[in-house]
């Protein structure tokens, strides 16, 4: 079984010119077209069981258009949707009480496309609040291609927010690519081990080498593979896991049984 933790999908109006726009703004190559028949296409050709979409809301106004959808579509053909806020919601409570009651299992949050710091107090409440509530939160972390000058989570910026809420998201936080994207060595000096999730996307082939470094300094329980499709390649991303070398039952764990265990009964596909 393969569990992709980490994918994207637009609406097919929308699809082509946002694909576009952050292809240009992050000087990166899309390898599908962004829409969710393209990512249901990437599984079947690449042996993905499940595809977790994650929606970001870069305003607040489009949280409840994007909720309705996900709780619409979610866990139909293998596509499991997170729930999306944003910091500057009103009544981020009632969000993440309907995220809940609508069977979604997490939410995502974006600090460079939303504009606010990983560890600001915005975030911090909303992140406890959805742990308190047994949802995932799903965060960018480190550099974004598109807004490079500006770094909205950097490890410290993690380091803050798991003291401020120690005992409450100990492994309900997933730092999305490697802990920190093309931050390697912070990650591996201030990360690694902590009780927090990694996912592989998008990095995996950037730095294979300290990638495996910093899963063998984590551990293989707390690691989720991901790519970040369309941005990377589903099929090439299961290779080079497969290519580490690990145990048979240390690469399961990286391929699909660490996202089972936090998706419980959402996988019920």
């Amino acid at each position: 079984m393969v569990i992709d933790f980490h994918t994207h999908t637009f609406p097919d109006k929308m699809a082509a010119q946002t694909i576009a726009f952050l292809s240009e703004k992050g000087n990166v190559k899309p390898y599908r077209e962004g829409t969710l028949s393209a990512l249901k296409g990437s599984m079947k050709a690449s042996g993905v069981d499940v595809s977790v979409v994650l929606p970001v809301a870069t305003v607040a106004k489009q949280v409840g258009s994007i909720n309705r959808l996900s709780f619409e579509i979610s866990g139909k053909d293998g596509v499991i949707y997170a729930g999306a806020i944003h910091p500057d919601c009103e009544n981020p409570e009632e969000v993440l009480d309907k995220i809940k009651e609508n069977g979604l299992f997490g939410i995502k949050i974006h600090p460079d496309y939303q504009g606010v710091y990983f560890d600001d107090p915005r975030y911090i409440r909303i992140i406890g609040e959805a742990a308190k509530r047994d949802l995932i939160i799903i965060t960018h972390a480190g550099v974004d291609v598109g807004y490079r000058d500006d770094v909205h989570c950097t490890p410290d910026m993690v380091l803050n927010v798991l003291s401020q809420l120690e005992g409450v998201i100990e492994n309900k936080l997933v730092l999305a690519h490697m802990g920190g994207c093309d931050l390697p060595d912070e990650v591996l000096e201030k990360l690694a081990g902590k009780p927090v999730y990694f996912d592989t996307s998008f990095v995996l082939d950037r730095y294979y080498g300290k990638c495996r470094e910093i899963i063998l300094k984590h551990g293989f329980d707390k690691i989720l593979f991901a790519t970040d499709s369309p941005w990377s390649d589903q099929k090439k991303f299961i290779e080079l896991v497969k290519r580490f070398g690990f145990s048979e039952e240390e690469t399961d764990k990286i391929l699909y049984k660490n996202a089972r265990r936090l998706l419980g009964g959402n996988l019920a596909l």
